[in-house]
């Protein structure tokens, strides 16, 4: 499946459930490649559809992933008859519903104290840390907001975001000594008081066509730095979405398409290949 071309693979556990090594993800990526693979596993709770874990392509564990949250919600959706969904993550529980042919999903609370994203060292205001590439008198990019949609964020403000080879920056700072557990790595311009436009690096997976986590939290920071109001359509390599930062409870609702590409099966063969020395 995918979500604006984010590249999603969801893996059906319910009836066999077992854990997924890291070199099992990364083996289902050489045969189907994707952003991030979405295993469900049966729900521990009533009310609950599925348990879910999200993994990377590098087979790392990723705590959010919005365009796979509306990738298996479709599929709940069909399978139930139902136009609501809960799901259990890693980053707590998520809720989805459709209306019309768009799903949203609720993303959930962003977080912005330092040790709560996580950052290295403490950072009283996370609008606008201290973080910058290239020479200290010219850097070519600086200063970005950081904040925590589930996985750790930070967006820096271009006025160009093709401007930048995103594919080497974003890798360096994927990896900075100042994101303990890693981050993904965002540009983001300001087209209007409604409107951003955006690139981004996803820790573990590489350059995306799209990522709702990180659309996320382009949208509540744009706001939360006056650049924007509350409600924003964010525009993606792959797409459009459409992000709702709730005034009532502070909640960021994420709003956008899915697209089925094909099921099958995976050949025992690989994950055999994969296993070996």
């Amino acid at each position: 499946m995918n979500g604006l071309g984010n590249e999603i693979v969801v893996v059906d556990m319910r009836q066999a459930p077992k854990p997924i090594a890291a070199d099992e993800a990364r083996a289902v990526a050489k045969g189907a490649p994707y952003d991030q693979l979405m295993a469900l596993y049966p729900p521990r709770a009533t009310g609950i559809a599925a348990s879910v874990r999200i993994y990377n392509n590098d087979g790392s564990e990723s705590g959010a992933c919005g365009n796979g949250m509306r990738c298996i919600a479709d599929l709940m959706f069909r399978e139930t008859g139902q136009d609501a969904v809960t799901f259990e993550t890693k980053a707590g529980l998520i809720n989805c519903w459709k209306a019309d042919n768009l799903i949203t999903v609720d993303m959930g609370v962003p977080r912005f104290a330092w040790d709560q994203i996580p950052l290295a060292e403490e950072f009283r205001d996370t609008r606008a840390i201290e973080l910058q590439i290239g020479p200290i008198d010219a850097p070519i990019l600086h200063s970005p907001s950081a904040v925590n949609m589930g996985n750790p964020h930070v967006v820096f403000w271009v006025d160009d975001v093709d401007a930048y080879d995103l594919a080497r920056v974003g890798s360096l700072l994927e990896h900075h000594p100042i994101f303990p557990e890693r981050a993904n790595i965002t540009l983001a311009k300001v087209v209007s008081r409604e409107h951003l436009k955006i690139r981004t690096w996803e820790r573990g997976a590489g350059l995306t066509k799209a990522c709702g986590s990180a659309a996320c939290a382009a949208a509540v920071s744009a706001a939360r730095t006056r650049r924007t109001g509350r409600k924003v359509t964010v525009t993606l390599p792959g797409g459009d979405l459409f992000i709702d930062w709730r005034e009532r409870d502070d909640h960021v609702l994420m709003t956008g398409p899915v697209e089925h590409e094909f099921e099958g099966r995976f050949d025992a063969g690989l994950f055999a290949v994969e296993a070996r020395p």
